[in-house]
């Protein structure tokens, strides 16, 4: 694992956008059109232990030694005693918005009953500093940290009961944090999670089986992935049609959900690959899309999963149904697909087997098949215009990491960051002209993180942070020098790509 994922960054190429000889300004870009960038609770917060804060899966999960490079996100960046240097820098630079996550775990430690009240300071203090500074605040109710003691009561997403305590969780949310929040999102990635979480088990809470995954505490890929998904889709409905019975008409928010947004295409030009691309978007982006827009899941996984894909009663389906004001997409990759027919007359299918595609990441980075294209997001804006009635689009990820040989180590000169950042604002402005409803692009990430990846051995921040130091010292890359110039009325310069190297998440 460590070495195939050394190995992502080390094989990822980027495909450059030809270039027009006008230089674009945020000022091209629509009336409203938000810009910003973030970090999420587990990656940058630290303070894991501290004020009640007690642990999520993931805590669990470095502390058993299983992340990239044994490192934890016990201290990270110390976002929790250092966020007012963090909305000053955030200031200097004129972000319009700052995407961050509350940390279920610190805010309802057992995960349901007493709300923290040192947790609830701590955000009310975060929220209120970045008011105070004309930032706004975008808040992801569940980043991926789900609370330890849930997990050991009922497996967790697995259950009904997730539902029910994920509810109350984001009942407390916009009940202490709504009156200045106007931007939530439910859930981050939940396309992913499943995967990495229930199929191949690489991801806490490690959940496997045969020949999917090894060394699990337990599962079954075939089905696990598919229930999960479920739930989390059940969840999002359930804190949308809450929201907006209760809190959306005095409040005046929106809500949505974040998904991964790998765009797949086919690996040769033949017609069986070009199919299994198509498969593999239906599955990727399909499997969360066609329930929120459509009600059900796409016919082509209806098909091909059977009885392992759970139904959607009429009163399930009727409320995920445009269950959104805005759909987030985090954008990195493209992903070559390659067509594996023989993979579905198995007896037992994983989720790649169902899709009868060779398209994992995780098994393709040895052969380099990874791709980070800018073109990849206007295809991916397309097809969601096209295959999804145009749903407004925020862009909640999107960045470049190096790997240093030395991670702690002070590095100004990142002008490769801010090119990569350039060609897919160019990009994402070409296809709001072809009539894509994108209101937002977040760059990933505002800080140096624990990256739930790479740990510390990659670094996607706009600003470095010292990790050695006790102080935690941050200082300002130069792409966060130039993303500032663009934001205050600068120029995207053209210019020839420099030719160093890009990676992505």
């Amino acid at each position: 694992m460590a070495m195939l994922l050394y190995f992502l960054l080390l094989l990822l190429r980027l495909t450059a956008l030809p270039r027009d000889s006008a230089a674009l300004t945020r000022h091209d870009f629509p009336d409203g059109f938000i810009f910003g960038a973030g970090t999420s609770a587990y990656q940058v917060e630290g303070a894991a232990a501290e004020d009640g804060r007690k642990p999520s899966i993931w805590d669990t999960f470095t502390h058993q030694g299983y992340s990239y490079d044994k490192s934890t996100a016990d201290i990270s960046a110390d976002q929790y005693h250092h966020y007012k240097d963090d909305v000053k820098l955030m200031h200097e630079i004129g972000l319009d918005a700052y995407r961050f996550s509350i940390a279920w775990p610190r805010l309802i430690p057992d995960g349901r009953g007493r709300i923290n009240p040192k947790g609830l300071k701590y955000y009310n203090n975060l929220i209120d500093e970045l008011i105070r500074h004309d930032i706004q605040p975008h808040v992801t109710i569940y980043h991926l940290d789900f609370p330890q003691s849930l997990q050991d009561e009922y497996k967790g997403l697995l259950s009904p009961r997730f539902v029910d305590d994920y509810t109350a969780y984001a009942d407390a949310c916009f009940k202490s944090f709504g009156d200045r929040v106007k931007h939530w999102v439910t859930v981050n990635e939940p396309n992913i999670e499943t995967i990495g979480s229930f199929d191949s088990g690489e991801l806490p809470p490690r959940r496997c089986s045969y020949p999917f995954g090894v060394n699990c505490t337990g599962g079954n890929s075939t089905t696990e992935p598919y229930i999960a998904a479920h739930r989390l889709l059940l969840a999002h409905a359930s804190a949308v049609s809450l929201y907006r019975d209760k809190y959306q008409g005095t409040q005046r928010g929106q809500i949505g959900i974040t998904l991964l947004g790998w765009w797949h295409e086919p690996a040769t030009k033949a017609s069986r690959d070009a199919a299994a691309a198509t498969r593999m978007n239906d599955f990727h982006i399909g499997w969360f899309m066609h329930p929120l827009v459509y009600g059900d899941y796409p016919p082509v996984m209806r098909r091909r999963v059977g009885a392992r894909l759970p139904y959607l009663t009429a009163e399930q389906s009727k409320n995920l149904s445009g269950s959104f004001d805005f759909v987030g997409f985090n954008h990195y990759l493209v992903v070559r697909a390659q067509s594996d027919e023989r993979a579905f007359d198995r007896k037992q299918r994983d989720y790649y087997n169902d899709a009868a595609a060779i398209a994992n990441p995780f098994k393709d980075i040895q052969e380099g098949h990874l791709e980070s294209a800018p073109w990849a997001l206007g295809k991916l804006l397309d097809h969601l215009r096209l295959k999804y009635r145009n749903p407004p689009v925020m862009i909640h990820e999107n960045g470049f990491a190096d790997a240093p040989k030395t991670p702690s180590k002070i590095e100004f000169d990142d002008d490769y960051r801010s090119e990569y950042l350039q060609d897919y604002l160019e990009v994402l402005y070409q296809s709001i002209r072809n009539g894509s409803d994108a209101r937002g692009y977040f760059v990933w990430s505002f800080l140096d993180v624990f990256e739930l990846l790479f740990g510390y051995a990659s670094r996607f921040g706009l600003c470095g942070v010292d990790m050695n130091a006790v102080e935690r010292t941050r200082y300002m890359r130069n792409s966060a020098r130039w993303y500032s110039s663009f934001l205050k009325g600068g120029e995207l310069r053209p210019g020839s790509p420099s030719g160093k190297g890009y990676g992505v998440a």
